[in-house]
């Protein structure tokens, strides 16, 4: 993964508990008691990694009005037809290319049925990024008026080069705050005795809102993708 930024969570979720009380396996969870006479200290580490997304998602509709329902189903239908040749024809994969909708309601004019409505709608993965304003360009031109685009969503299709950093980073962070921790009460850090992790997952960036008419070129900016983890590790101390 390429221009990734790395940096650490402040310290709002570390937290120490010292005890030295029960008896129990050292390789149980972060709240089982510790072996008898024991000393340890538990921290909660945190670690943030951020990378630029090398995906978008588009959400895309289209939308026909028509006396009858057949006509209104058979319009969306066939303009998201030509959408999809089109998507197609230009390198998109048809396996990123799926159906999400298909609906048909009736239009009122004075509470009486004037018309119907019927709507098509697809998600297209753009796997080349420099190419997604193109795209929606072309999905914009040959859907005509029809053309609803309704989102974009911007992702990392792996992530887990991200979330092995992000874990790394951690796992460093509840160490460092360890050891103060030992330096501070007097003592030596000792061996592992238990690590639980609570992956944060990925936060991609909100998406956007496109508006209903054709476009000729769409400004897009990727920005980042953030993926969280937390670790918390029980060491002894000794």
């Amino acid at each position: 993964m390429t221009n990734v930024k790395l940096r650490v969570l402040g310290a709002a979720a570390a937290g120490l508990v010292a005890v030295g009380v029960g008896g129990c396996d050292a390789t149980s969870g972060p709240g089982a008691a510790p072996p008898a006479g024991a000393r340890q200290v538990t921290v909660v580490g945190s670690g943030q990694v951020e990378g630029v997304p090398d995906t978008l998602t588009a959400d895309v509709a289209m939308e026909f009005t028509a006396p009858d329902v057949s006509g209104a189903l058979n319009q969306s239908s066939q303009r998201q037809q030509a959408v999809i040749d089109a998507l197609v024809g230009s390198g998109i994969d048809r396996k990123d290319i799926s159906t999400t909708q298909v609906s048909v309601q009736p239009q009122f004019t004075d509470s009486v049925i004037s018309g119907y409505r019927a709507g098509n709608a697809i998600k297209v993965k753009i796997r080349d990024t420099a190419k997604a304003s193109q795209t929606l360009a072309l999905i914009a031109s040959t859907g005509g008026d029809a053309t609803r685009i309704n989102s974009v969503d911007y992702s990392i299709e792996d992530d887990s080069d991200l979330v092995n950093d992000a874990r790394a980073r951690a796992f460093d962070d509840a160490r460092d705050r360890a050891e103060q921790y030992a330096g501070l009460s007097g003592l030596q850090l000792g061996k592992v005795l238990s690590i639980s992790e609570q992956p944060g997952g990925s936060t991609p960036p909100a998406p956007t809102p496109m508006p209903r008419a054709a476009m000729q070129a769409v400004p897009l900016e990727p920005g980042q993708q953030t993926v969280d983890f937390s670790v918390t590790v029980i060491w002894e101390l000794t």
